[in-house]
């Protein structure tokens, strides 16, 4: 195994916590009510629908960046925004580009950093993985993202493209994902697969991934144990 790629949102950064802090803050300096958790929760219900219609060919390309806004939009009148201008809602959908990493996060990228050459691989659009990366201090050798490929995970030209891309085997690559689809879609291409368990990504008492369906070559809590696994 000569590298590891790693989905983002939720892997390696709490985006629900990160974006309701942001948008509480926004919401009392300008005096506006919101049920921003509900509204949080709302928009990532409809990620993967939204790029759902670019996979099946329903709409044309859109990076993550337009989908995101465009979801926003949807929502803004059902939770009483409908009058966001567009400085507002512009920065809104900036907030996925400044989550805040997993405790275990930052150290144990360091430590693998070490042995193998490390990537992103998430659905996030190129600029905003640079915005993310430098904001919460995770360094990587390359940022790789679907839109590179003009294709969303879980196809396979994300996870195929990306071994090529660094010059690997599939089976040369590891996939690292707090989720089941991403374990499956790089397991069925011969890739080696790390589930990290992160069971509070979606808030309490919500839906928990534990991939407890799939076989997965490591399951581990966190960054650091799999750097203890793979480095020792």
């Amino acid at each position: 195994m000569r590298a590891l790629v790693f989905d983002v949102f939720g892997t390696l950064v709490d985006w629900r916590a990160s974006i309701i802090s942001a948008l509480e803050r926004f919401g009392a300096e300008r005096g506006i009510s919101c049920d921003w958790a509900g509204l949080v929760d709302a928009w990532r219900g409809v990620y993967v629908p939204s790029m759902d219609r670019v996979r099946k060919g329903e709409r044309p390309w859109a990076k993550l960046d337009t989908l995101h806004a465009e979801s926003l939009d949807a929502l803004a009148e059902r939770f009483g925004l409908p009058s966001l201008d567009a400085a507002d809602r512009d920065w809104i959908v900036k907030r996925w580009h400044e989550l805040e990493p997993w405790p275990d996060v930052r150290a144990g990228l360091e430590r693998l950093r070490e042995r193998h050459v490390l990537s992103t691989l998430s659905n996030g659009n190129v600029s905003l993985l640079i915005d993310l990366a430098r904001h919460a201090n995770l360094r990587f050798d390359t940022i790789l993202s679907a839109e590179l490929f003009g294709h969303y995970k879980p196809d396979p030209e994300v996870y195929l493209g990306a071994a090529g891309l660094l010059g690997f085997e599939p089976y040369e690559v590891m996939m690292v994902a707090a989720h089941s689809h991403d374990m499956k879609a790089a397991a069925a291409l011969g890739m080696p697969t790390a589930f990290i368990a992160r069971p509070g990504e979606y808030g309490p008492g919500k839906h928990v991934d534990l991939a407890t369906d799939l076989a997965v070559d490591i399951r581990v809590r966190g960054i650091d144990e799999l750097a203890d696994l793979l480095c020792g």
